[in-house]
């Protein structure tokens, strides 16, 4: 298992980031690895994301040092939501099989955690989320079919889409995280504009079902401060919670969002005029 850390980053210090140094500290370039599993320790929140990749053997999820327990979900909660073939996981013994856009919620205190391909030539590619928790919740299966389904947007503005709130208050329980994916219709690019903040929670994007020759240019930064990450497919940034986090492809996809802090409120934003936005 392989993990980076990243620190924090302070809004005044980001306003002088070069493209070089702005990639280094919020996108994350390949979290899907074969036959690894690839973490980020984001201090923003103690968020982790990453990606678990099996082929022919399982892997198991221990615990590396930035997380200073005995096992990894000692006091932490976890999702995993699918993104490629069809794959279990196994939760102390008990195994779930997850198909593409199936998601597993993971509470605290789970001592043993597996990730399996049902075939190593089309494996399974599990995003994973995880943040400190305070409670132990039961693992619970969630598909697309039980997710909160919301279908916002307009033609005219570039932006009709699906959304799945899979870890939701209405949907699953968990401490702090909250978790889904958004699916843009043909001809639609644009996600979260108008733009806005949530200065209690912080925020991570993966990019995905995004065609290899296609990119979105992800805008990050404070409002009157803007700057911008060109994104492939598979790749995951980092928002920090002073940040804006809105993006544009050159063409249709989805993308994973997965919040954590002090509330799981989906109106607590500050919203952001476009006209304001420099």
């Amino acid at each position: 298992m392989k993990i980076d850390v990243r620190h924090a980053s302070h809004p005044d210090a980001v306003r002088g980031y070069d493209t070089q140094t702005l990639r280094r500290h919020f996108l994350v370039e390949r979290p899907f690895q074969a036959g690894e599993i690839s973490l980020v320790y984001s201090h923003y929140d103690r968020m982790v994301i990453g990606g678990a990749t099996p082929l022919e053997e399982s892997l198991v999820l221990t615990a590396p040092k930035a997380v200073g327990q005995e096992t990894f979900l000692a006091e932490r909660e976890l999702a995993a939501l699918n993104i490629g073939g069809a794959g279990r996981i196994v939760v102390d013994g008990m195994a779930y099989a997850l198909s593409k856009y199936d998601c597993l919620y993971v509470g605290r205190g789970v001592r043993d955690l597996r990730f399996e391909s049902a075939d190593a030539t089309s494996p399974a590619k599990f995003y994973l989320v995880s943040t400190p928790a305070h409670a132990s919740h039961p693992a619970v299966l969630l598909t697309r079919d039980k997710a909160r389904h919301l279908a916002p947007g307009d033609a005219a503005t570039a932006n009709r889409r699906s959304i799945y709130q899979y870890v939701h208050p209405e949907v699953c329980q968990s401490c702090q995280l909250t978790l889904g994916f958004t699916m843009l219709e043909p001809g639609s690019v644009w996600n979260t504009m108008p733009s806005h903040t949530h200065d209690r929670r912080m925020e991570a994007y993966l990019y995905f079902d995004l065609d290899a020759d296609q990119r979105v240019f992800h805008f990050m930064g404070e409002p009157q401060e803007t700057r911008h990450m060109v994104v492939a497919n598979e790749q995951a940034i980092i928002s920090p919670p002073w940040s804006i986090h809105s993006g544009a492809g050159t063409k249709n996809y989805s993308f994973i969002w997965a919040m954590a802090g002090d509330n799981k409120n989906f109106t607590d934003m500050d919203h952001i005029a476009i006209a304001d936005l420099r």
